[in-house]
This record gives C-alpha cells, sequence and structure tokens, in this order.
C-alpha cells in the first residue's frame, strides 16, 4: 500500500523525504545524501507505466493508466512512499488514486509568497510568471529535459487548488503540514509524522528518539546543502544561460518573501492570496 508525499513544488517535499528516508530506510537515522532519497520514488514515471500503451507524445495520455500502475506496485503487498506533486483531482473519468491503493498521505505546504521566489528561480522566470503559474488550475509539470517525453506528466493544478485537493480530500487519512511549523519545531513535528505513519501502517514498534534525532540533526539545510556542494544533487538544474549547475539548496529557511519583492507586488500578492494566507495562518 502506497503512503504518498506529497506538496506542489518548491513547498518542501526534498525536505520531507530526506526526513523519512533517513528515519525509515537506515538503522541509525543518518541520511547519507542523494542516493537514499532514491528509497522514495516519484510518481508517475516511465519506470512505472513502461508497459503500457501510450503516447509519450501527447501530455496527460498517462492517465488513464495511473490506478493501475498502483496496482501493480502494490502486487506486493509491501508498504511504500511515493513522493508527487500531483492534484489530489479525478481528470475526466480517471482518479489519482483510490482506497485501494492508498493507505493515506503526508502534504506539506508552505507560504506561497516564499514558494513564488524559490518557483521563480529553479525555473529560470520572472516573478510575474511564476505567479501566472502558480494561478494556473489548468497547469501541470514534466521533465522538460526530455523532448517529447510526457511519461512524468503530473497535474498539478494551481498551488491552491493543489493544497486544498490534498487537504480536504474525504478518501485517505492525510497528515497535513506547513513548512514553517517543520522548520520551527522540526523534531516535533517529525514526531508527530512518524506517529501518524505508525497509526496508518499498524507499526508497533514504537517512536525511536535517538533514531529522530539523527535524521533530524543529518537533514538540516545546512548538511543538505553541504552534502550538494561536495556530491552534487539530481533534482538540480542546469541554467539556460551559463548551463552551470543551478543549487537546490539555495537559501532554504532564509529565503524571505519580504526581502523579494517591492511593496507593490507584496500588495498584489496578498490580495491574490488573501484567503488562503488566513486559513493557513500566514
Amino acid at each position: 500500500m502506497i503512503i504518498w508525499l506529497s506538496s506542489y513544488p518548491k513547498n518542501g517535499n526534498t525536505w520531507l523525504r530526506s526526513l523519512i528516508s533517513a528515519y525509515y530506510y537506515t538503522n541509525d537515522g543518518l541520511f547519507l545524501g542523494d542516493k537514499q532519497l532514491q528509497n522514495i520514488q516519484q510518481f508517475p514515471t516511465k519506470k512505472y507505466l513502461k508497459d503500457f500503451d501510450y503516447n509519450l507524445e501527447k501530455p496527460g495520455d498517462t492517465i488513464k493508466y495511473w490506478v493501475e500502475a498502483q496496482e501493480r506496485i502494490n502486487l506486493d503487498n509491501k508498504i511504500k512512499f511515493l513522493k508527487t506533486h500531483n492534484a489530489l483531482v479525478k481528470i475526466g473519468q480517471n482518479d489519482f488514486t483510490n482506497r485501494k491503493n492508498t493507505l493515506g498521505g503526508i502534504y506539506i505546504v508552505r507560504d506561497p509568497r516564499n514558494v513564488l521566489d524559490s518557483m521563480s528561480r529553479h525555473f529560470q522566470i520572472n516573478h510575474d510568471k511564476a505567479l501566472s503559474v502558480m494561478q494556473n488550475e489548468s497547469n501541470y509539470i514534466y521533465d522538460f529535459k526530455k523532448k517529447k517525453d510526457f511519461s512524468d506528466y503530473q497535474f498539478i493544478s494551481s498551488w491552491e487548488k493543489n493544497y486544498q485537493s490534498w487537504k480536504n480530500n474525504k478518501l485517505v487519512p492525510v497528515k497535513f503540514l506547513r513548512y514553517e511549523d517543520l522548520l520551527k519545531e522540526t523534531f516535533f513535528v517529525f514526531k508527530e509524522i512518524v506517529e501518524f505513519i505508525d497509526k496508518i501502517t499498524n507499526n508497533k514498534n514504537g517512536f525511536s528518539r535517538e533514531k529522530a534525532k539523527n535524521s533530524v540533526q543529518s537533514t538540516s539545510f545546512e548538511n543538505l546543502k553541504k552534502i550538494e556542494d561536495n556530491n552534487g544533487f539530481s533534482e538540480s538544474i542546469i541554467a539556460r544561460e551559463n548551463k552551470k549547475n543551478i543549487p537546490f539548496f539555495h537559501l532554504g529557511p532564509k529565503n524571505n518573501w519580504k526581502k523579494k519583492f517591492d511593496n507593490r507586488f507584496i500588495q498584489k500578492l496578498n490580495d491574490i492570496f488573501e484567503r488562503n494566507l488566513i486559513e493557513l495562518n500566514y
């Protein structure tokens, strides 16, 4: 059965996966680097859809096989974590997932103003374009480095619709958390995450305080950035202009939208996201 680690892009999913992979896929809780994240694969990707008959050059043609692909993933009857940015929605007659294949999910959300700045840098677009992307309810992503290959198509919708689809779903239990809370009280919020996972998986081993401490310390932003500086990171991208790597771990907790935007743009963002900012206590 699948436990989804879900988010809109640039909301903290990589940190969440690092913490969970350190705790559940090691003996001591120490995160050793990028390769360890491979214990938690992304869905959908060509790996899980290779046996299906779809047009890889047609965006969204894989949708009709998502649930069947998950059924095959679950044939071994083992609990597994999968990363996704997909909104938890039905597209046409096709669900993203169902109760048969999913135990639950963990969703991480982040202040949209900081998300916007991170997206702008990561995808090499200006702030206005990033805002347009975040508001686009029909938006999807794929690996743009692969020409005419939409096998890893993910329907992310808008930033608002994405988080609401997981937060308000009636399908499966979801642990909903804010990036800022995980940042402020990392150990205690991570303890809640572990307890949630152990509850839905009926794991009776109990919470390991020492292992959790190691997981938290070894996945600090400073350590993740150091790992990337020394060994690279698979999720970093190449700059279009100078063809150099754009570091994935850039500012992290030091990213502050108040220092990035002028007053006019700040007011525009506050107006657009007002309802969400109030709901999420931002």
